[in-house]
């Protein structure tokens, strides 16, 4: 089986350690490298967070560490939702530090690309690292399959009145990445919104497996919705649309990033009517069957399963 070549760019955060586990658990996909970026929490925590992960999961992915702060603006993070930590609510084994790559996201990122025909980036983070790599490595462009993000919204924010937390913190390295050029999917809150994970189905995920147990862990702390009431599975949309895109509805269409207004920066101006006279950039999720998404991604979880 050809397996897609992958690299993760991530900030985790408890939806990010699902997304994770999800990719590097499916057979038809082939993670090579991890990137970090702050978003979430601190550059430092969300890479000791990933390196607790792996460890956990039994997965020696190469890991770069990634830019601290967005490219122009002051550092924000989400810590009120993920915890100080960025991944309260279950203790880890220690980390493995010697999977950290003596190299930049950047410098790994552009190695790992010009050495493979074509790879898909999985940004489910600020968009920091992907915009440095675009103008340092114009280069790799001709190498990037795609680009599968989860980022911004087609209405209402979740940070701003109209902007997605992950645009939000860096909205100019998002303008670049989404003129680049490179075929790329936005799956923002839209989705993410329905896909929900239900107080009963926590249940049952916290008996699959150890990685399961250690999801419902994280759960309990989570507040990206209410465990009561239903979980939002941001990040692990995005994998879900690499892995079974048929699950979405979809647009194609300009997405223009909002970057000076002053009290709208980060939106995304998800063009259906074609007011700005400007050619399509981007797919952009609209709807998900959310029954299909449940069970695809209760699925998903159970084939996340490491040795005794």
């Amino acid at each position: 089986m050809n397996k897609r070549k992958v690299i993760i760019d991530t900030d985790p955060g408890i939806d990010d350690a699902v997304a994770i586990a999800i990719a590097l658990f499916d057979e038809t996909l082939d993670v090579s490298l991890i990137t970090t970026v702050a978003g979430n929490v601190s550059i430092e925590k969300t890479t000791n967070n990933l390196l607790k992960l792996l460890s956990f999961y039994k997965k020696p992915i190469s890991v770069a560490i990634g830019a601290g702060r967005p490219l122009l603006r002051e550092p924000r993070d989400a810590s009120g939702v993920h915890g100080a930590s960025g991944m309260d609510g279950y203790d880890f084994p220690e980390p493995q530090h010697d999977l950290v790559l003596d190299k930049s996201a950047v410098e790994a990122m552009y190695e790992t690309l010009m050495a493979n025909d074509k790879t898909v980036l999985l940004p489910i983070g600020p968009l920091t690292n992907i915009a440095m790599l675009i103008r340092e490595y114009p280069q790799v462009i001709d190498r990037i399959d795609e680009i599968v993000l989860m980022g911004g919204s087609m209405g209402r924010g979740n940070f701003g009145v109209y902007s997605e937390f992950n645009i939000a913190v860096d909205p100019e390295a998002a303008k670049i990445v989404f003129e680049s050029g490179i075929k790329l999917t936005m799956v923002g809150l839209d989705v993410g919104l329905k896909a929900l994970v239900y107080p009963e189905d926590s249940e049952v995920i916290k008996d699959m497996n150890p990685i399961g147990h250690m999801f419902y862990s994280l759960f309990k702390q989570y507040r990206g919705g209410s465990f009561g009431t239903g979980l939002k599975m941001y990040d692990a949309c995005a994998v879900a649309y690499l892995l079974k895109p048929e699950l979405f509805e979809t647009v194609t269409t300009h997405v223009a990033i909002e970057t000076v207004g002053e009290m709208t920066a980060g939106a995304t101006l998800v063009d259906l009517r074609g007011y700005l006279g400007k050619e399509a950039n981007a797919t952009v999720t609209s709807d998900v069957d959310a029954d299909a998404f449940k069970t695809w991604f209760m699925d998903a979880i159970r084939k996340c399963n490491i040795e005794q």
